[in-house]
């Protein structure tokens, strides 16, 4: 098992930056793959990016190519979400899930994702 917290949401203006980190804690964190995903108000939940356990993959929605970098510290337990440029579409809670495997789905499926964090909002003003 392993338990995921997320920290560094907050308020931006338009075209800043944000970083947010997970943190996990319980079975290495070297064991799992990571994702992260987004809830809007009034919408579902959202893939936003993934990386493999060790690094080598990485995967981003459409919207986010480009602004957004996954990144992991297995040594520090913790993976990242490094978010420039950002824009009011972005506004959401984020959160992290990870898994060992994707149990039959894709990396870009909240099924595939067995372990979840509580979430942290990031609200970017116009």
């Amino acid at each position: 098992q392993v338990q995921l917290v997320e920290s560094g949401g907050g308020l931006v203006q338009a075209g800043g930056s944000l970083r947010l980190s997970c943190a996990a804690s319980g079975r290495p964190f070297s064991s799992y793959n990571m994702g992260w995903f987004r809830q809007a108000p009034g919408k579902e939940r959202e893939f936003v990016a993934a990386i493999t356990w060790g690094g080598a993959g990485t995967w981003y929605r459409d919207s986010v190519k480009g602004r957004f970098t996954i990144s992991r510290d297995n040594a520090k337990n913790t993976g990242y979400l490094q978010m420039n440029s950002l824009k009011p579409e972005d506004t959401a809670v984020y959160y992290c899930a990870c898994a060992v495997d994707y149990r039959g789905g894709t990396v870009r499926e909240e099924v595939s994702y067995p372990y979840w964090g509580q979430g942290t909002q990031v609200t970017v003003s116009s």
